[in-house]
């Protein structure tokens, strides 16, 4: 399979798993050996100057924190759009890529803007490629602006608009369908 790095993953109707269920993940990095990306659109509702105050100047005034997946929840991952992309630890789509674990002292003047992320979502070997088989995901390309959605609430339904009539269906679906 060709990698999926750079690609949206939606969560499709057959996805339960309440870590997944109705999520957009930006897939920084795909080979052989797994796969890992942030999950976009699952705000923590408290800010980055609360939770990690070192990286409030470079998330900016107010910016929440996102809930990037289920592996290691106590650790910090940042997505940015960089005026440098050499900056980058991990390029996905145009200058948007993945801070490095021991980023450039001069860091807040190589980034636009910046998202961050408690923990990620990761599969082994083979396990994103079965979850695939199962229909459990629906792949998209990434595009810029979905890194950095106004409305992170609205992602998943947006980006299913994008790809057409064919997924009215899944957008319209009721969060959970026995109740409907």
């Amino acid at each position: 399979m060709a990698t999926l790095a750079g690609s949206l993953l939606l969560a499709g109707p057959s996805l339960w798993d309440p870590n997944f269920r109705r999520t957009v993940v930006l897939i920084g990095h795909h080979d052989d050996e797994g796969a890992v990306g942030v999950v976009l659109n699952r705000s923590l509702e408290v800010s980055v100057a609360e939770a990690v105050p070192a990286l409030a100047d470079l998330a900016g005034e107010g910016a929440e924190l996102f809930a990037g997946g289920p592996v290691e929840p106590g650790g910090v991952v940042v997505v940015a759009d960089f005026v440098d992309p050499a900056v980058a630890e991990v390029l996905v789509v145009g200058s948007i890529g993945f801070l490095p674990q021991e980023p450039a002292a001069d860091l807040p003047a190589a980034v636009r803007r910046a998202r961050v992320f408690a923990g990620y979502a990761g599969w082994g070997a083979g396990q994103l490629e079965a979850e695939l088989e199962e229909d459990s995901w629906i792949v998209e390309p990434a595009q810029p602006e979905d890194v950095f959605h106004p409305d992170p609430s609205r992602l998943w339904n947006d980006v299913l608009a994008r790809k057409g009539p064919a997924f009215d269906l899944i957008r319209s679906m009721p969060y959970d369908p026995s109740s409907n």
